[in-house]
């Protein structure tokens, strides 16, 4: 099966994302270009380490390269103060100098810990991007986002800090179990409701696809998703404007995730999708959607089995009061408004801080309601 890539021109900081099956057989191959001396630290966690670490150290240890790799935690609690320290001070002790490569093997929490400390060890080491989730292959590998939660938030702490490579092995998403995929699959619905209408309407029809394991069905949306934040990114690399739509569902995903203690109780990619349903619920109140769109885009989370409404989340929550204050740490907060990626239609959405509290908080109690 043929590798794709798309290039992220960012004038001084450009490359390729490259996605395709079995690049992880290639991958001494592909960071070659990278290395000045024949050395790299992998940091990973335990359960991919399990799957793919051997098969990473021996491509590479294969073609001469030196190889260093810490094994994290897995789970979400490793994207901490304690998680970093471990990471960066591990580095140093590996005297990783500032021309050698750090790679990232993992889904969304190692990519956003290893890219930080590689951002802050010797004031910047470039790394590679090697995402194994779903959910990491089409947002958090790309883009240069990284960085930690705290108890204040999540995502409160961190810095942009482009990879020089992201390697999207696609065969590697026939590991994950229903739910991480799924979960996902969340990320990938987000990038057709907030700019392309016909490729949500393409996972209409293709999603039970993907859930299946079609290996061109996959590629595609991961190419698709990826060439989307491509262009975003390079419109907008640290947020300033567009790059905002990107957190469509994310300023109720956040609250929940807070919520929930960043727990097995709620994946990312769960309360992304729960998050989008919600902001398409608030946009169809507030006169911006037609009242089908917050309806279409449900059935389609509800068909592929995923997790669509606060209902759906177990255990206790805050009142709609309680998750409106966790909106508030939001990372999105400007002049202490919320800033909301609301939707004109599906593939419409757009950014504002002119949203009526009242609204939030009447969208959020009846949310929570339908739980009794």
């Amino acid at each position: 099966m043929s590798i794709e890539t798309i290039h992220v021109g960012l004038p001084g900081r450009e490359y390729d994302i490259r996605v395709g099956r079995e690049l992880l057989d290639r991958a001494s191959e592909e960071i070659a270009p990278f290395l000045k001396r024949q050395r790299v630290a992998i940091l990973t966690d335990a359960n991919v380490a399990a799957l793919h670490l051997q098969q990473l150290t021996q491509n590479l240890e294969a073609a001469g390269v030196k190889v260093a790799s810490l094994i994290l935690p897995a789970g979400e609690t490793t994207k901490s103060w304690d998680g970093l320290t471990q990471a960066v001070e591990w580095i140093l002790e590996q005297q990783i100098e500032r021309s050698d490569l750090v790679i990232a093997l993992g889904g969304g929490v190692i990519g956003d810990l290893a890219g930080f400390a590689a951002a802050i060890v010797r004031r910047g080491i470039r790394f590679v991007q090697i995402p194994t989730s779903l959910l990491a292959q089409v947002d958090s590998s790309v883009g240069g986002k990284t960085g930690i939660n705290t108890r204040q938030g999540k995502n409160l702490v961190g810095a942009f800090h482009q990879p020089v490579s992201v390697l999207a092995d696609t065969a590697l998403l026939d590991t994950l179990s229903e739910r991480d995929f799924l979960a996902g699959y969340g990320e990938v619905v987000k990038y057709g409701l907030l700019g392309d209408a016909a490729f949500f309407e393409w996972l209409e029809v293709n999603g039970p696809l993907l859930a299946k394991g079609d290996h061109d069905a996959r590629n595609y949306a991961v190419r698709r998703s990826c060439e989307m934040k491509a262009d975003i990114v390079v419109r907008d690399e640290t947020e300033q404007g567009d790059r905002a739509l990107l957190n469509l569902g994310h300023t109720f995903c956040h609250a929940l995730e807070a919520a929930t203690g960043y727990s097995d109780r709620l994946l990312h990619g769960e309360g992304v999708a729960i998050g989008c349903a919600l902001a398409f619920e608030l946009s169809a109140r507030l006169g911006l959607c037609s009242q089908e769109d917050p309806s279409r885009v449900r059935a389609h989370l509800k068909a592929m089995g995923m997790k669509t409404d606060i209902a759906d989340i177990s255990g206790e929550l805050p009142n709609a009061d309680g998750l409106l204050a966790l909106m508030a740490q939001d990372k999105k907060v400007q002049d202490g408004k919320l800033r909301f990626i609301m939707a004109r239609g599906l593939g419409a959405a757009f950014v504002t801080s002119d949203v009526p509290k009242d609204a939030v908080l009447a969208v959020l109690s009846d949310a929570l309601n339908a739980r009794q």
